[in-house]
């Protein structure tokens, strides 16, 4: 059996490692542009009939979506940082059609469901871009595909079963002539890239367009069911809702009941200084197409618009007791490992530098999909565990909370996909060595030729999803 194309022992030079990633800034560099000047925090009281908690993309939808429904409606947005500080100005902007991490996945859990999910997220899709559109919002959007790469001989045994049209030979070189990749297949419809940050920005500008409050570095400390509202306490005031939607991603649930639903994974990315046309062209890349491959433990990368590559994945890293924490959004060892991971892609480019190296916490659950639901006599709707799918998905989740709140009996509130809770995390110290043992186990798929052992298999019998 042959080496996998990556691992987690580093296999190139230490040196050229480390002086690859000297001086990287640990600020995202989506974010390292000029922002939107904040807006003030909350100070006193105030009411209102709808309080969305969270300004990232989830929260900015369900804003905006709430005014275009109803212009008339008063509608407050809190943050507790800065609008896009989060998950939504640290992702690789790949923005997917899809609900479901695919189709497999799909099929193997909501089977009955998939053409109507499958048919909502193309909806979801095309609203989306006319929302940019329409709010004349610049996020940088490219619909240019995304090249899915077989990097193992079982992967591209799975492509050729697929049906799809298979890229090998001089069709490969095409696109890409990295050594690692053996076979690809090029996704068109559905799928594009943008500038997340530049995205949340324009949301954020469309939502006060529409005369959305909007109050940053105001955090949600308390939520109290209040009779016929919601009044919820941050540090210099207090807001009384008659609806509440929480959009908080992978922080602490104001709700405790779904405290175990989802646990806060941590993600990493690398972006190289800008490239030349010469060395694209040394690695077959000149189209703007993303990229990712084709493991569970898998990489996306894409080009910004400088031409600068983003090299993002791989490891997902579960700190123990469930704890969010600035310090983890840099991780040498995770950069380490992208960087060799990356030379060992693209051997040509040894020798140029990474600019950026950071971190950011993305909201995980069992289902693998994001679930929405209502609590507190369903004057409280809630949305999470996106599992890296929120730059589009998003918007679907921010629909269903809408509607769930409204009594509205809709075609996504039917959905047992959008609504049926996941299979709980348990708290510690259960949760840390469970996660790392599923760690080990996926790991271990990879190596053996996508052979999956006995662990993966008994937890997908349960409902837990673990596709790339």
């Amino acid at each position: 059996m042959t080496n996998p194309a990556y691992g987690h022992e580093l296999r190139g030079s230490r040196e050229q490692i480390a002086a690859s990633l000297a001086g990287a800034s640990a600020t995202p560099f989506w974010l390292d542009a000029p922002a939107p000047e904040p807006t003030a925090a909350l100070r006193g009281a105030l009411t209102t009939d709808l309080l969305v908690v969270g300004g990232g993309f989830c929260g900015l939808w369900t804003a905006l979506l709430a005014k275009e429904r109803d212009p008339d409606r008063d509608v407050v947005l809190i943050e507790a940082n800065r609008i896009a500080w989060a998950a939504s100005g640290r992702n690789g902007g790949f923005l997917e059609a899809s609900l479901t991490h695919g189709d497999e996945n799909g099929e193997r859990h909501f089977s009955s469901e998939l053409e109507a999910i499958k048919r909502l997220a193309h909806d979801n899709f095309e609203e989306f871009k006319r929302t940019l559109s329409r709010y004349d919002i610049d996020a940088e959007f490219e619909q240019e595909g995304v090249l899915s790469v077989a990097t193992e001989p079982h992967q591209v045994q799975e492509l050729l079963r697929s049906g799809d049209h298979v890229l090998v030979g001089e069709e490969l070189a095409a696109v890409t002539t990295s050594p690692v990749a053996r076979a690809g297949v090029f996704t068109e419809d559905d799928v594009a890239l943008v500038n997340p940050a530049k995205l949340a920005w324009g949301l954020r500008e469309a939502c006060l367009s529409l005369g959305v409050a909007i109050f940053e570095k105001t955090p949600a400390t308390r939520l109290v069911n209040a009779g016929a509202t919601v009044v919820v306490t941050t540090p210099s005031g207090q807001i009384t809702a008659r609806r509440a939607a929480l959009a908080t991603n992978g922080f602490p649930f104001l709700l405790k009941r779904n405290a175990l639903r989802t646990v806060p994974i941590y993600d990493y990315v690398l972006v190289t200084e800008p490239l030349t046309d010469e060395q694209l062209e040394q690695i077959g890349w000149q189209g703007r197409y993303g990229m990712t491959d084709l493991s569970r433990q898998f990489h996306y990368y894409r080009k910004t618009a400088d031409n600068r590559i983003l090299w993002g994945g791989y490891d997902a890293v579960y700190h123990r007791g469930r704890r969010i924490r600035p310090a983890y959004d840099q991780r040498p060892e995770t950069f380490e490992r992208l960087a060799d991971h990356f030379f060992t892609a693209h051997p040509s480019l040894r020798g140029i530098r990474f600019t950026h190296a950071w971190g950011g916490m993305i909201d995980m659950s069992t289902k693998f999909v994001s679930y929405q639901g209502l609590a507190l006599g369903g004057k409280v709707a809630y949305s999470s565990g996106y599992t890296g799918l929120g730059v589009g998905a998003t918007r679907f989740g921010a629909s269903v909370m809408l509607d769930l709140l409204a009594g509205r009996d809709t075609e996504r509130t039917r959905l047992s996909f959008a609504t049926a809770k996941p299979f709980p995390i348990p708290p510690e110290p259960i949760a840390y060595p469970a996660i790392q043992l599923m760690r080990r186990a996926i790991a271990e798929s990879d190596q053996n030729g996508g052979r999956d052992g006995m662990l993966i298999r008994a937890m997908e019998l349960l409902g837990i999803g673990f596709d790339s």
